[in-house]
C-alpha cells in the first residue's frame, strides 16, 4: 500500500467519523495558535520596537565621564572622570574611523534657557544644545522644514538656530513655515532661524522637542568655560556591530586620554541598545512559556486523539481482519493508523497556522508595525503536530497491526 493510498484511507475515515475528528483537530488547532500566534506577536512587537529604537539613535554609544564616587573592582573609591575637553572631542573625532560610523560632538549650554521673538517667550526651562553638522543624522532627528547647519556655518560659528517643535508651537502658532528666516533671541543674543526639527515626543519625562540647537563653535564661544564637557556620540550603520565599535571607541579614547597601560578608563561608554537587549531577554522567557502553555494544550489534544484512534481500531476490526487476510503485513496496518493520526494533527495544525499568523498580522496592523512572516515558527508547528500524531497514534496502531486476522474476522 503506498503512501499515498494510506492518506486517502485516513481521510476516508476522517470524513466517516467527521465530528469525532473535528473535535479533536479543534483542540490541537486552538494549541497550534497559541504557539504559532503568540510567538508570531512577540516577534512583530520585537522588530516594531526595534525599528522604533533605531529612529530614535538606538544604534549609538556614548562617552562620558566616568561617574563620582564609583566603587572599582578592588573595593577603592574611583574619583569623577575629568570633563572630556573641545581638544580630545574633536581628536577622537578625527582618528575614530569605524566602517561606517558617524561621529558627533555636542555640548549643552543651557538648561533653562527663554528664547523670544517678538512679543512672545518661552519659559525658562528650554535646552540649549551646541551641535556639529552630523548630530542630527547620529541621534535620528528629522528636519521637517528648512536646512541643517553647513560645515561653514560649524566652523564659523554663525547665530544660527535650529528648533524643536514645541518651539515653533509656541513661537510662531505651529507655521514651520512662518519660523524659517526669522530672527528670534536667545537671551541678549540674537539667532536666524535655519531649520525646524520634527517631533520627536518625550522619554523620561524629558521633551526633546523643547530644544535648541546652535552651531558647535558658536556654544563653546558664549557658553565655554574651563571644565565645560564635550559630549561624543557614535552611531553604526548594523546595530550587531556595536560591540565591535565600543571595544575600538574605547582604545581610541584612552590615547586621546592620554592614558597609561596601568591606568583605568576614566570615562564610560553606554551603548543605546540596552533597553532593547532587556527587552530581548524578556521575551526570551515569555516564548518559553507560550511554548510549555502550548504544549499542555496538546497535550490534552494528543489523548483525546489517541482515545478516539483506540476507538477506530475497535470499529473497524473486521476491516483490519479482512486487509490482513488479503496480504496486508502487521507494518502495513501500523502504518495505516500512523498515517491516519499524522493527517488529523497536521490539518489542526495547519488551521492552527491559518489562524496564529492571522492573529500576528492583525496585531502587526493594530500597532502599525511591519509583519514578520513567522517560517520558523510554522515549521514549529508542523514538527510538533508530526510527534504529536505518531506518540498519539503510536499504541492504537501497535494494537491493530497486532490483531489476530482469524478473531478479527468473527468480530461482530
Amino acid at each position: 500500500m503506498t503512501f499515498i493510498e494510506n492518506i486517502k484511507i485516513a481521510l476516508d475515515s476522517i470524513r466517516s467519523n467527521f465530528l469525532r475528528a473535528l473535535l479533536t483537530l479543534l483542540i490541537i488547532a486552538v494549541g497550534i495558535t497559541c504557539l504559532v500566534g503568540i510567538l508570531t506577536a512577540i516577534d512583530t512587537i520585537l522588530y516594531s520596537m526595534s525599528n522604533s529604537f533605531n529612529r530614535m539613535g538606538a544604534n549609538s554609544i556614548y562617552i562620558y565621564p566616568s561617574g563620582r564616587n564609583m566603587q572599582s573592582n578592588s573595593g577603592k573609591e574611583v574619583k569623577r572622570g575629568a570633563p572630556i575637553t573641545f581638544r580630545q572631542a574633536m581628536e577622537f573625532k578625527e582618528l575614530f574611523d569605524f566602517t561606517g560610523a558617524r561621529v558627533s560632538v555636542n555640548t549643552f549650554c543651557k538648561w533653562n534657557s527663554t528664547l523670544k521673538y517678538k512679543d512672545k517667550k518661552t519659559n525658562p526651562n528650554i535646552r540649549l544644545i551646541g551641535v556639529d553638522d552630523t548630530y542630527f543624522s547620529v541621534s535620528a532627528y528629522s528636519i521637517e522644514k528648512g536646512r541643517n547647519f553647513s560645515k561653514s556655518e560649524i566652523a564659523a560659528g554663525d547665530h544660527k538656530i535650529i528648533l524643536g517643535s514645541e518651539l515653533v508651537d509656541l513661537l510662531f502658532d505651529k507655521n514651520a513655515d512662518e519660523a524659517i528666516g526669522k530672527l528670534l533671541r536667545v537671551g541678549n543674543v540674537r539667532y536666524k532661524v535655519i531649520g525646524v526639527l520634527e517631533s520627536k515626543g518625550s522619554s523620561m519625562s524629558q521633551s526633546s522637542d523643547r530644544r535648541a540647537f546652535i552651531p558647535l563653535l558658536n556654544a563653546k564661544r558664549y557658553y565655554g568655560y574651563a571644565n565645560r564637557n564635550y559630549s561624543i556620540m557614535a552611531g553604526v550603520q548594523d546595530p550587531r556591530s556595536i560591540a565591535d565599535a565600543e571595544s575600538q571607541a574605547t582604545g581610541v579614547m584612552r590615547i586621546v586620554r592620554d592614558l597609561k597601560a596601568t591606568e583605568s578608563n576614566d570615562f564610560e561608554i553606554r551603548k543605546s541598545d540596552g533597553i532593547l537587549e532587556t527587552l530581548k531577554e524578556i521575551t526570551t522567557e515569555l516564548r518559553v512559556g507560550t511554548i510549555a502553555i502550548a504544549l499542555m494544550t496538546l497535550l490534552g489534544a494528543s489523548i483525546g486523539l489517541m482515545n478516539i484512534m483506540l476507538v477506530s481500531v475497535t470499529e473497524r476490526t473486521r476491516e483490519i481482519g479482512v486487509r490482513k487476510a488479503i496480504g496486508a503485513t502487521r507494518f502495513n496496518i501500523m502504518l495505516q493508523f500512523l498515517t491516519e493520526a499524522v493527517v488529523i494533527t497536521l490539518l489542526g495544525g495547519l488551521l492552527g497556522i491559518a489562524m496564529g499568523t492571522s492573529l500576528g498580522f492583525g496585531l502587526s496592523r493594530l500597532i502599525d508595525g511591519r509583519f514578520v512572516f513567522p517560517l520558523n515558527w510554522m515549521a514549529l508547528g508542523i514538527v510538533v503536530c508530526v510527534v504529536v500524531g505518531v506518540i498519539s497514534g503510536l499504541y492504537p496502531a501497535l494494537k491493530a497491526s497486532r490483531l489476530d486476522p482469524i478473531e478479527a474476522l468473527r468480530y461482530e
